[in-house]
């Protein structure tokens, strides 16, 4: 049955799906309230951003003259804003679609779906924090005006939303919950040793960032957001290829959110050298190929808009799905959506 069908027949269920449009309005009315201006970003792009680990939709632009150009939905509205931001825009937000192919489905992924993306100025990834922390409670005054002061009941659970929130380094995290120090994470040779020991699938052609992967996401993520949000913050930097390093080089400035088994958000302090910034984005579109994944040129506009000189800022992508189904309390981000992707192809 149809999600349209689901609410003809049983009416009370708006009031779950509506729950979206009260985080969403909650969203807009926070930030215009603390002075960001929100823009609209275009969905259809000559070419996306660089994540190499993303695939991504590729259309075709055609005239009334019948010329073709090569074109494609955005993963993420992040370079569009950021030419905003070296333009002059002050601190800025959206609320958009984006698109991810190939990621297949489950509770907490839809290939389109709703994104929030903020960037304060001046600023920096901890000034994003402190903005999230207010923008959750502030949701949830919103939505559940007479809930308990700064406390999300999700699935049966209470998660205290209480600032500040819990943080630990990336390092921290492997040692407290893998048991494996900072040289070994860092190092191939030792972290594939370290693999095999706790008994991981690797062999020669493992790569680093497979296994730092497999780790995250069986030993560490599982630990993180079970009583509130965790920032997890500092990652290896070649695991942030939009944020500025930390002071200990081997690391960027970048954090991760969790709560409830969501990964709620991605946070960089911004790079704002355009010259390292090309090469970077250089470096993605090269593994890129070598992942197989669609090829296409960079964004030489995005670099151009660097040059202006953007300022120093903190920016943050929050899934806006996976926030309402938090405020909805539902398992699922599709018993939100009205129109989740599983109905439009099930066959």
């Amino acid at each position: 049955m149809k999600t349209f069908q689901k609410l003809k027949q049983h009416p009370d269920l708006w009031q779950q799906y509506w729950v979206r449009e009260r985080v969403i309005d909650a969203i807009r009315a926070f930030f215009k309230g603390r002075g960001f201006h929100e823009a609209e970003v275009p969905l259809l792009l000559p070419t996306p951003s660089t994540e190499p680990f993303l695939e991504v939709f590729k259309t075709q632009l055609v005239d009334d003259h019948g010329r073709k150009w090569v074109s494609f939905l955005p993963s993420s509205p992040e370079f569009a804003l950021k030419k905003l931001l070296s333009a002059g825009s002050g601190s800025i937000f959206t609320i958009t679609k984006s698109f991810r192919n190939g990621e297949g489905r489950s509770s907490r992924h839809n290939p389109e779906f709703t994104i929030l993306e903020w960037y304060h100025t001046p600023g920096d990834y901890m000034t994003v924090a402190q903005d999230f922390e207010e923008l959750m409670e502030h949701i949830r005054k919103a939505v559940k005006p007479s809930g308990c002061e700064s406390v999300l009941e999700y699935q049966g659970k209470e998660y205290s939303l209480q600032a500040p929130w819990e943080r630990i380094s990336v390092a921290e995290a492997f040692e407290r919950y893998a048991g494996i120090d900072v040289e070994t994470m860092l190092d191939r040779d030792k972290l594939k040793e370290a693999s095999k020991k706790k008994g991981y699938q690797v062999d020669d052609e493992s790569t680093w960032e497979e296994m730092w992967n497999q780790i995250i996401a069986n030993e560490i993520e599982p630990k993180l957001g079970v009583a509130g949000p965790t920032i997890m913050y500092d990652f290896p930097v070649s695991q942030a290829a939009l944020a500025k390093k930390a002071k200990d080089p081997r690391f960027a400035e970048r954090w991760e959110v969790y709560l409830a088994g969501y990964e709620l958000g991605n946070c960089f302090s911004e790079l704002t050298d355009w010259q390292e910034q090309e090469a970077r984005c250089k470096a993605d579109l090269v593994k890129r190929k070598k992942l197989g994944k669609t090829e296409y040129p960079m964004d030489h506009d995005f670099i151009e808009a660097l040059k202006l000189g953007m300022p120093e800022a903190g920016g943050i992508a929050v899934g806006v799905d996976r926030l309402v189904a938090l405020f909805a309390d539902t398992p699922s981000i599709a018993e939100t959506l009205f129109f989740p992707v599983e109905e439009m192809f099930e066959n």
